[in-house]
């Protein structure tokens, strides 16, 4: 707990029992890196801690500014939270599971940069989300047979 009073002083915000419960399930999230303002309440909530969904949704609000988290819309405007990395990485979104797999590919980012200097810009930042299905799934079946019988 010491650990992330520290980091809540760091970025400037004084230090409650919520906002180190929340931390520390943000921290925490092993294997799933992106929590919803609903996953992180209820995971408060299985854990008996008395904190309102507002409070979840403010104090998110709240790390986003101090940049303790990233806050991502993806498919459909269902906001996510990742706490802030050093390191870069991309995203791809599973259409059908909702799973957000995070990686790092070395050509596209070089790639990139040299897109944004043929344009005579300097690239600053970006974000790139792939949205995918498995290969093989009924939906892309069913857009592959209607693509064909045109």
């Amino acid at each position: 707990m010491a650990d992330q009073n520290h980091e809540l002083r760091k970025a400037g915000l004084k230090v409650t029992l919520p906002r180190v419960k929340i931390l520390q399930i943000l921290e925490n999230a092993s294997g799933q890196h992106h929590l919803s303002a609903e996953e992180v309440y209820k995971t408060l909530i299985d854990a008996g801690e008395d904190v309102g969904l507002a409070t979840v949704y403010r104090v998110l609000t709240q790390f986003e500014s101090a940049g303790l988290v990233i806050r991502h819309n993806f498919d459909g405007g269902h906001a996510v939270f990742e706490m802030t990395q050093e390191d870069h990485h991309d995203h791809m979104v599973c259409l059908e599971s909702g799973e957000i797999i995070e990686f790092l590919d070395d050509i596209i980012e070089r790639r990139q940069q040299e897109i944004a200097e043929e344009h005579g810009y300097e690239l600053v930042d970006h974000a790139l989300v792939l949205y995918v299905r498995p290969s093989g799934s009924d939906v892309t079946r069913q857009i592959n047979v209607s693509t064909s019988k045109k």
